[in-house]
């Protein structure tokens, strides 16, 4: 009974998307060093950075199913909460251990880093608790939540405002990769919307697959992934990386373009929802090319000047 308790709130966590959860906080920490000093980060920095990270991100998503109960009875039966493997008053607990620890370890690491991880968390709560069931562009605060989080990585590594001496903001590398997350998380959640379309009509859920239908949502969805690779690739130009990256990203956002256009070709629930793992996928091997060649920037001399 205790490993089945505790699977279910592993299982909270969307542990099928992990990679990209993990990758994300990873590659903007080494990225944010990297522009910021050319070397790599205080480890103890960097394991803690990425954790508080990942516990923020991941509060975010036993929140939703908190909420969500009613619409996963019918979208996502086998979710912990809906199958009676968690109750909700043990997930709202969870949730506030996970985000209260991301808030301690934001607070040590910089105060600007807890601000942002506030706010973050004020538009997720809004996002769950109000704009998912009134309006189909509830994905937008989804995509500004999500945007926000290397910016507070960022901040750790590079502050800026009052605990910077120019008082400047983040380069131009860290506002794009900003921007990279906060525009295709907007690809990625009416992807996963539109694998919900059914349910989400059932129970009056006003998403822009309901209102539009999945034909308008996959091009949609096309042209915020598209804007997503272009940003992409303007992380590796402003951010001085190397050719492993830039052929790496290129051939990776072909990739997942091609899956965009399968989407419109093929305008169902159960591709939204391939997409939606796709996404997933192809953030996380973004990432992971962008801290390879981080790493290799700072490891050999010369690398980014040769192909």
């Amino acid at each position: 009974m205790r490993s089945i308790s505790l699977m279910a709130y592993l299982k909270l966590l969307r542990p099928e998307i992990s990679d990209m959860d993990l990758a994300l906080p990873a590659s903007a920490a080494l990225l944010a060093s990297y522009i910021a000093t050319g070397s790599f980060p205080d480890v103890g920095k960097f394991l803690l950075t990425v954790t508080g990270a990942y516990l923020a991100i991941t509060s975010s998503y036993v929140l939703n199913d908190w909420y969500d109960v009613d619409i996963d009875k019918i979208n996502l039966p086998h979710r912990p909460l809906v199958a009676g493997a968690i109750t909700r008053h043990s997930a709202i607990i969870y949730a506030t251990l996970l985000f209260g620890t991301a808030a301690v370890i934001a607070m040590y690491l910089n105060p600007e880093s807890l601000i942002v991880l506030l706010v973050a968390s004020g538009i997720i709560t809004y996002y769950s608790s109000h704009a998912k069931r009134s309006t189909p562009l509830s994905f937008v605060p989804v995509g500004f939540a999500y945007g926000l989080v290397p910016a507070g990585v960022w901040l750790v590594f590079d502050p800026a405002g009052i605990l910077k001496e120019d008082g400047g903001l983040m380069p131009l590398a860290g506002i794009s990769l900003a921007l990279m997350i906060c525009i295709t998380d907007w690809g990625f959640t009416l992807s996963g919307v539109s694998r919900d379309v059914v349910g989400d009509s059932k129970i009056g859920v006003p998403t822009l697959p309901v209102r539009r239908g999945i034909p308008f949502t996959s091009r949609a969805v096309s042209t915020f992934w598209l804007a997503g690779v272009i940003l992409s690739l303007l992380i590796g130009y402003f951010g001085n990386l190397g050719p492993i990256y830039m052929v790496g990203a290129t051939l990776a956002g072909i990739w997942m373009l091609l899956q965009c256009v399968d989407f419109i070709k093929n305008p169902v629930a159960e591709r939204g929802g391939r997409l939606f793992l796709q996404g997933s996928r192809y953030r996380s091997v973004l990432f992971s090319l962008l801290i390879l060649d981080v790493v290799l920037c700072m490891l050999v001399d010369g690398y980014p000047s040769y192909i």
